[in-house]
């Protein structure tokens, strides 16, 4: 059954006569399915409503924050208390240090943190900290990988911009990625070659340690290692962008995980229980070269604004506390929701793979594997696109792009599930139809 649009419609034309596309920030356009992007209007635990109060179960959670679902009890009074104080002071609160402490407990390596208010301003500003700490130019990132905005990490850059197929970005100079060394992903003999080429010139490598932004593509045996092992030799910096893996899939992220540490982390979204935040951390002999210790500026009124201190520190007290329980939980109905679709695919003879690092996967439209970004690049967008509005008419929201992983929390139950499958396996005849 087609769901009602009147009134998303109508709040798309108005907010297009205002706002670029009628969006901020460009995923939300649904240019990639097609169709026509809901305006939500309310969330409670695993579902959403829109605009037209058509329901759905979500498997976006804003990204990846919303690992106990929305409206969270704890979270929202938490919020309302901080706010009832003041929303903005441009000073420092106490609750800064009291995240700060919750952080640096779940990351090992972590002795000293600085929030900022966006994962691409962490993004930035630990790349610029590492060449100030390494007094080099040179950056490797990799195919695929997204990182934010930043004028020099918009190099086959992923994500959205994969998406839209714009190749890098308009706006940007030649002259300002012309030190942004661009690799493929899971390929350690290609990172041995630039700093062979690029001897003692290479300040960092940044990389997502389980890929999210060409789909969810995880690291493969001992790439990660061998990174470490490498960037140690070569004494550059090794950045884990956990913006999306940080708390999700592990406590203490993907360097949990895989037990690798690296030099410095990013962080964003989850710290801050979904309000905008961002942070970048590392030992004392790094972070002491930030200002006002060091000679490495970074700066940001909203930095630590005390509502995103106040959700951050009220999600990560749960996450910590509940660990046992919340992320065998997470394994366990993650794997029955992934794998009961490509079952559901298999019999309806449709050509499907997937990738899977706990609560965080992508279906990918081809038989696979998928590994990095040119096989990721073969997958069938048309197919996925058929697929998403059928998803999205049984009340299923996904990512409304083939690139983009998806998410699932602690609210969602055994029900969604079954829901979710029995909603594919309708999809899958709308795909080979």
């Amino acid at each position: 059954m087609a769901r009602k649009t009147e009134q998303s419609r109508r709040l798309q034309r108005r907010a297009e006569s205002m706002i670029p596309g009628g969006v901020n920030s460009p995923v939300r356009a649904f240019r990639a399915v097609g169709g026509d992007p809901p305006f939500i209007v309310r969330g409670k635990g695993s579902h959403i409503w829109d605009a037209d109060e058509n329901e759905y179960i979500d498997y976006i959670g804003s990204w990846g924050p919303m690992i106990l679902g929305h409206a969270e009890p704890n979270v929202l009074d938490a919020i309302v208390a901080a706010a009832c104080n003041g929303t903005s002071f441009g000073a420092s609160t106490a609750s800064e240090a009291d995240l700060a402490e919750l952080v640096i407990g779940a990351f090992p390596h972590v002795q000293k943190v600085r929030f900022v208010s966006s994962g691409t301003e962490a993004t930035m500003s630990a790349i610029r900290l590492a060449r100030a700490y390494t007094k080099r130019k040179y950056i490797v990132k990799f195919e695929g990988c997204y990182h934010g905005h930043a004028d020099a990490l918009l190099v086959k850059a992923g994500s959205g911009v994969a998406t839209l197929g714009i190749p890098g970005s308009a706006g940007v100079p030649e002259e300002f990625t012309q030190f942004t060394l661009a690799l493929p992903f899971n390929n350690l003999s290609v990172v041995e070659h630039a700093f062979q080429k690029f001897k003692h010139q290479i300040a960092c490598v940044i990389v997502e340690p389980v890929v999210g932004n060409m789909g969810c593509v995880p690291a493969a045996d001992d790439y990660l290692v061998g990174l470490r092992m490498l960037t140690e030799r070569e004494r550059s910096v090794l950045i884990f962008d956990e913006v999306m893996t940080g708390f999700r899939v592990a406590f203490g992220g993907a360097q949990e995980l895989y037990n690798i540490r690296p030099d410095l982390t990013t962080m964003g979204k989850i710290i801050g229980g979904g309000l905008p935040v961002g942070a970048y951390g590392g030992p004392k002999e790094i972070m002491d070269l930030v200002a006002p210790l060091g000679p490495m500026y970074q700066a940001g009124t909203l930095s630590g604004n005390p509502l995103a201190m106040a959700a951050g520190c009220a999600m990560l007290k749960q996450l910590r506390d509940r660990k046992g329980e919340i992320y065998p939980r997470l394994e366990k109905l993650s794997a029955a929701l992934v794998e009961g679709v490509a079952a559901a695919a298999k019999d309806a003879g449709v050509a499907l793979c997937f990738n899977r690092v706990g609560s965080m996967f992508t279906w990918f439209f081809q038989a696979g594997p998928v590994t990095d970004w040119d096989s990721a690049s073969k997958s069938k967008t048309d197919a996925f696109g058929k697929f998403f509005r059928s998803m999205l008419d049984s009340g299923v929201y996904l990512p409304p792009s083939q690139y983009e992983a998806a998410f699932l929390g602690m609210t969602h139950t055994e029900e969604d599930v079954e829901r979710t499958v029995a909603a594919a396996k309708v999809a899958f005849a709308a795909v080979r139809g």
